[in-house]
């Protein structure tokens, strides 16, 4: 039988749900925002995860930056947080997302957003980044760049079981991240996975590039030393889930076949926790668009169940880490958690 883990949900929507913390772009780290201004909230609202008890919680994390803490203006750093003031920020996200797993022996993983989840607005939906950003040589410099920060963390390598690098919309910065991570002697050997997104109605990235041109990237040995243990889906409807893991299993089952793997991944699925509405990022609002008008709407927990339950039955997946991303709560992750078990 596949073992299955529990992940946690959407941090910064279950921020603004069940915290009312509000973002703008005058909190250009968006959640991360919370470890200058409201630590305390953040602990709690992560700690609401960890009582699920979740197998894996993620840092806040997602949309750290250079110029997201440069950006940042408080009274204590009225013009900005330095380069050098960002560590003790680092380490508190470490901090807190080992807090909210005490008592639940839940593992912590690094949260590493794209460069476009650090943009204003945020472009991971689109791939369309700023002229500086718009290379694999300038996305590898500025995860590089991100990457060694964390690296300057006290054990950082043994404090967190994983590396996310989650929401990739694009090849070249898939290619990058790996790179990146490469070139991080501290953080190189964490085992880490890949996750991209599928906007809209069709099966390619945001970029228009193919689900197979990513994994093929993702596990390209002449890129990096280090491969990837798990490949998934996140920040994707989850009606959409199924269509797209027959592509990613015909291409596994074709690399594998190729020699180019040794044998199956794990698989990280978690969707947004919606039944169709999409994030505006305009209007900073969830909308429910003319396409998704007849969207299923039988709970979102028991769709993404009786998806992991036929992937399981596939017998394909070295493992299956299962959990949600915007909109989905620690209440949701609770049903989906007691669900699984019940099915077993």
């Amino acid at each position: 039988m596949t073992p299955i883990r529990i992940l946690d949900g959407g941090l910064g929507t279950s921020l603004e749900q069940k915290y009312n913390i509000k973002f703008s772009p005058s909190t250009p780290l968006w959640s991360s925002d919370l470890l200058v201004s409201n630590p305390d909230a953040l602990l709690q609202c992560q700690s609401d995860f960890g009582q699920v008890p979740v197998d894996i919680l993620l840092t806040a994390t997602y949309q750290i930056s250079i110029n997201g803490f440069k950006n940042t203006k408080t009274p204590a750093f009225p013009n900005g947080i330095a380069t050098s003031e960002i560590p003790q920020f680092l380490e508190k996200a470490l901090t807190i997302a080992e807090k909210a797993t005490q008592g639940s022996n839940g593992s912590v993983a690094l949260s590493l957003g794209p460069y476009g989840a650090c943009m204003i607005p945020s472009q991971e939906y689109s791939g369309n980044y700023d002229e500086d950003f718009d290379s694999q040589e300038s996305l590898y410099e500025w995860h590089r760049d991100r990457l060694q920060l964390f690296a300057t963390l006290n054990d950082v390598s043994s404090r967190i079981c994983y590396v996310s690098m989650e929401t990739i919309p694009r090849v070249d910065e898939i290619v990058a991240m790996r790179r990146a991570l490469d070139s991080v002697p501290q953080l190189a050997r964490v085992p880490f996975w890949m996750s991209c997104l599928y906007p809209g109605d069709g099966t390619t990235l945001p970029s228009g590039e193919s689900i197979e041109t990513a994994l093929r990237a993702m596990f390209d040995s002449k890129i990096a030393d280090a491969l990837p243990f798990g490949v998934g889906i996140n920040c994707t409807k989850v009606w959409k889930l199924t269509s797209l893991l027959q592509i990613y299993e015909k291409v596994i089952a074709e690399m594998i076949q190729e020699g180019l793997l040794s044998g199956w991944p794990a698989l990280i699925l978690y969707p947004d926790g919606t039944n169709g509405e999409v994030y505006n990022t305009v209007t900073q609002t969830w909308d429910i668009p003319d396409s998704a008008q007849g969207v299923n709407r039988t709970p979102w927990e028991e769709q993404l169940a009786e998806i992991v339950r036929g992937t399981e039955s596939r017998g394909k997946w070295q493992e299956i880490v299962v959990g949600g991303c915007c909109m989905a709560s620690s209440e949701d992750i609770s049903r989906l958690r007691m669900i699984l078990a019940t099915k077993q």
